[in-house]
């Protein structure tokens, strides 16, 4: 599916007084490997940028849907304003630069994947088996980083006691926290994102929705790509916390 980001999707926020700094439709230069890390984070298409407001040391990066509902944030800390473009025929500025000083998003998938998020369309069961393996990372990055931005705890939020996956879906440990998030709490539900994550949904859950029981259809296709090691550890967590689980 392709989404476009004909809206302001990227908002630069001063975390202490809540005053917006700039809202843009695109980025480049933030989502990116950190061996791939420039200088400056370029803003495209800007529908505005406060220019007297040239420094902050609470910088928060938010991203919002088309409704500018916030579906997802990072912390950024100390950020600089640079450079910004020219003035384009429909009254946005073409790009607008800032020095970021903190953190950025390891993740250079998480990009494309955060504009299906910012869509408003309704996540579909399998989607995240859509994309790449590759980016299966970044969807789970997502995911998580979306979860804890809406309120939500780590925990079990669905009805279902019994949680059904499928081996030949999944290929990395990335995929196996997609599958089983998606499994737990349904189309783009997080369920933890490495075992102490999950032990940790796990344990959240145990007195008011506990995990029942892991259907795990396939599992020998699982065990031909995933580390062994990882595999009897997650099946160790899960039964540590009374989870049955059921290899077939």
């Amino acid at each position: 599916m392709t989404f476009d980001a004909d809206f302001p999707m990227y908002v630069v926020t001063d975390e202490e007084s809540g005053e917006v700094l700039l809202a843009a439709e695109e980025v480049e230069g933030f989502f990116v490997a950190p061996e791939g890390e420039s200088p400056e984070v370029v803003f495209l298409r800007a529908h505005r940028v406060e220019k007297d407001r040239r420094r902050t040391d609470n910088a928060v990066l938010e991203i919002v849907n088309r409704r500018q509902e916030k579906v997802g944030e990072y912390f950024i800390g100390r950020a600089v304003l640079g450079d910004t473009g020219m003035k384009l025929p429909d009254g946005k500025i073409s790009s607008v630069s800032y020095r970021f000083f903190g953190n950025r998003c390891e993740y250079p998938g998480a990009a494309a994947v955060w504009r299906r998020w910012a869509s408003g369309v309704a996540m579909e069961k399998g989607e995240w088996l859509q994309w790449p393996v590759s980016h299966h990372g970044a969807w789970l990055h997502v995911v998580q980083n979306a979860w804890f931005t809406s309120n939500h705890r780590a925990a079990r939020y669905g009805v279902d006691e019994v949680a059904h996956l499928d081996g030949d879906h999944i290929f990395t440990k990335s995929g196996f926290f997609c599958a089983l998030g998606e499994a737990v709490n349904g189309p783009g539900g997080y369920f933890g994102s490495n075992l102490d994550a999950l032990a940790d949904c796990l344990s959240s859950s145990l007195d008011e929705k506990p995990l029942v029981r892991v259907v795990w259809r396939n599992f020998r296709a699982s065990q031909e790509v995933l580390d062994r090691a990882f595999l009897d550890s997650a099946i160790e967590v899960m039964r540590e916390f009374r989870v049955d689980i059921a290899i077939c």
